[in-house]
């Protein structure tokens, strides 16, 4: 452990990271070059963090999530196990995408359940919460409750 951060022999964190004080890094994830994490994060088994990526403090993420660029994680986030970004609306192999990533925004202590698919370019709110397999193709308002394919708001937090 340096500086307060642990990070698994098992794990590849690139040159030019930023990870805060009491962030933990596990099993076989790589952490890719300019991408920030904020303090006492947590990365399970199998993640991967790509390029530029900025992840806020006390962000939870659990085993098999990749965070692509062009997604920011605000702080007291969890991504529950094996949730997937996008980050191209339209992938074609013939008119490569390289840097023309679609942005994606999780606002602060939003929840996003296991297996959920958040579709680039939407914004999910503060303390919203993602149900598991769900399919997010469109902004999650702040405090919602979404589930479904396509996900549906179907209720409302309370603070």
């Amino acid at each position: 452990m340096v500086n307060d951060v642990f990070i698994h022999e098992s794990s590849y964190v690139d040159e030019g990271v930023t990870l805060g004080k009491g962030t933990k890094v596990w099993h076989f994830c790589h952490i890719q070059t300019g991408a920030t994490l904020g303090e006492n994060c947590s990365l399970g088994q199998n993640v991967n963090i790509g390029p530029g990526v900025k992840i806020g403090n006390g962000v939870r993420i659990q085993n098999n999530v990749s965070v692509y660029e062009g997604v920011e994680i605000e702080d007291d986030v969890f991504l529950g196990p094996s949730c997937v970004f996008t980050n191209v609306l339209m992938p074609r192999l013939d008119r490569p995408s390289h840097g023309k990533y679609e942005r994606t925004l999780v606002r602060e202590g939003a929840s996003l359940g296991a297996n959920c698919t958040i579709v680039c370019g939407h914004t999910i709110g503060r303390h919203a919460l993602v149900g598991a397999g769900a399919v997010v193709t469109k902004d999650v308002p702040d405090y919602a409750i979404v589930a479904g394919v396509p996900a549906k708001i179907i209720g409302k937090v309370e603070e």
